[in-house]
């Protein structure tokens, strides 16, 4: 475990939320186009997610980068696991994995 707490509060953000999206502005009103894009295909595909301002703390911003050794935000976790940024997700919602994935994990999808 890190000493940073920005770290600390990503993982536990992380483990207790079953999809979580961090990304630049909030879900309600996106400060970026890649993660107005993520936000718009989770909203399509009816799935509930906490959103984590990055630009709310540059710690945050930074821990995030550092956490998945991932460059860039927006970054998704579903159930732990990161599933990667907006192009990722783009590619995985288009084929119909990103659907099925939810499903096998149990995420509810409207």
């Amino acid at each position: 475990m890190s000493d940073n707490p920005a770290i600390a509060q990503i993982q536990e953000d992380v483990t207790s939320n079953d999809v979580v999206l961090f990304m630049k502005g909030t879900p309600m009103f996106p400060q970026c186009g890649f993660s107005a894009a993520v936000v718009q295909i989770l909203s399509q595909l009816g799935v509930k997610f906490k959103g984590v301002n990055v630009l709310e703390d540059d710690n945050l911003r930074q821990g995030i980068k550092d956490f998945t050794q991932w460059p860039t935000v927006p970054q998704l976790y579903v159930k732990g696991e990161f599933v990667g940024g907006s192009d990722i997700v783009r590619e995985m919602a288009e084929s119909g994995e990103l659907e099925t994935m939810f499903k096998e994990k149990n995420v509810a999808v409207a």
